[in-house]
This record gives C-alpha cells, structure tokens and sequence, in this order.
C-alpha cells in the first residue's frame, strides 16, 4: 500500500490496482501540484464537506465518490460526480470493496455544513479505514490497513472499536487543534489505536492550526507508545506493509 500525503488531508492511497483520493484539496502551502497534475483516480472518498475536504473534488468528477448519502448527492448535484459507490454513498459502520481495496467508515467527531456554511447539512462526518482485505473478527497479521481519522476530537471509539478490531497499522492523524485534535490528543489517539506508524495531517494550513509539529512527536514519545512518527514533507510517500 503506498501513501502520499499532499498536504492538509488530501492523501493519494494505492491498493494493488486502484488509486483512491483523500479529501483533496490542494489549496495548502505543503503541495506543489494543482489537482491536473494527478492522474484521475478510481474513487474519491471524502470524509465531511468543509471546503478545505472537498475544495476539489470536482476535479476529480469521473470517480466513484465514496461518502455519506447526504454528501454523496451533494457532490453529484453541485460538483458533477456521476458515480457513488453503492450507487448513493454509504454510512457509519458499513464497508464496502473498492477495486482492490475495502473500505470501512467510521464516525469522526466535528461538524460538517457544506462550505462551513450552516445552509446545508451533509450527514455525519466521517473517517475512513482502507484495508487490502475485508474485515472480519479474525485477526489477520497479512492484511495492510490505514486509518485517516478525518476531522475529529479524541474519542474513545478509537481505543475500543477501531484498534483492537480494525486493526490499523498506520493513522492519519489531525493535529493543528482549534479546529480538531492537538498534538497531545492526537499523541494519546496514537497510543490508543496501538498503530505502528503514525501521521501528522490537517496542519499549518491557516494560521489557527499553525503548530511546532515536532509537539505531536514529543507527545506520542511522552504515551510510551511505540510507533514511529513520520512528519512528510508535502507530495511525499511512504511504502506501508514493507
């Protein structure tokens, strides 16, 4: 599975054959690339409808959208997607198979207006668990699994359901506060989700998430935890499961 964080929390995902996109959105100061530069992708999973998540979905319009039903028709109203997944998006708790991938939603905690705006609701916001396998009470030491959290506080859904059952092996993590988790929530959501790698996304992007990002290392350190923290450089990747 290859990532490749371009900045904010727009992360290009690669399962075998299918290329997936992350809340893209291209307008932050850690990408050099504009959403042209990028070859279309098979799915577009988007975790809330914020500006700064869906500010170019559009772009992107011939993929398969992946999100909430609420979202899900937003986007083929208002942004020209023709395609979700399920053929009206899909919900909290479900998984669904994407090419070569599985795709498992959770619940994130934050709000989610379309554009920020209080006009439209867009349904729950959400995160996303990509997995090269499907999930099942088994344990399964072969799978590959990443967690983007999506905009969200700490919650304990993260120590008791997406841990120990989904199983991550890397997380995605916000860590700009104001808007989401701090660097010391986020250190503690790391240590609860018990995954080998960790992320730092959703930061320095406007001023209010403007952080030191080498906080959120101190933090996971200071949890006893032992993942190892990987601040990328934007447009950067990271082979997961070598």
């Amino acid at each position: 599975m290859e990532l490749t964080w371009h900045g904010h929390s727009t992360w290009h995902v690669t399962v075998g054959d299918t290329e997936m996109l992350i809340d893209p959105f291209f307008d932050n100061p850690k990408t050099d690339l504009d959403p042209s530069d990028l070859d279309a992708p098979d799915y577009v999973l988007l975790t809330h409808g914020h500006a700064d998540h869906i500010g170019h979905a559009g772009e992107f319009s011939e993929a398969t959208v992946v999100a909430v039903p609420e979202l899900a028709a937003y986007t083929q109203e208002e942004l020209g997607f023709s395609d979700a997944v399920g053929g009206m998006g899909m919900n909290l708790g479900g998984t669904v198979e994407c090419g070569d991938a599985y795709v498992t939603m959770h619940r994130a905690d934050h709000t989610n207006g379309i554009e920020t705006d209080y006009e439209y609701s867009a349904g729950m916001p959400a995160g996303f668990v990509v997995s090269d396998a499907k999930p099942t009470q088994l344990s399964d030491e072969e799978s590959t699994t990443f967690y983007h959290a999506g905009d969200t506080g700490l919650m304990t859904e993260m120590r008791e359901v997406i841990g120990p059952y989904l199983e991550p092996d890397a997380a995605a993590l916000p860590v700009g506060d104001h808007f989401t988790m701090g660097p010391w929530q986020a250190a503690i959501a790391v240590d609860w989700l018990d995954v080998d790698h960790a992320f730092p996304m959703h930061y320095d992007t406007f001023p209010p998430i403007e952080i030191d990002v080498s906080d959120f290392e101190r933090e996971v350190e200071a949890t006893g935890s032992d993942a190892d923290v990987h601040v990328l450089e934007g447009d950067e990747s990271f082979t997961l499961g070598e």
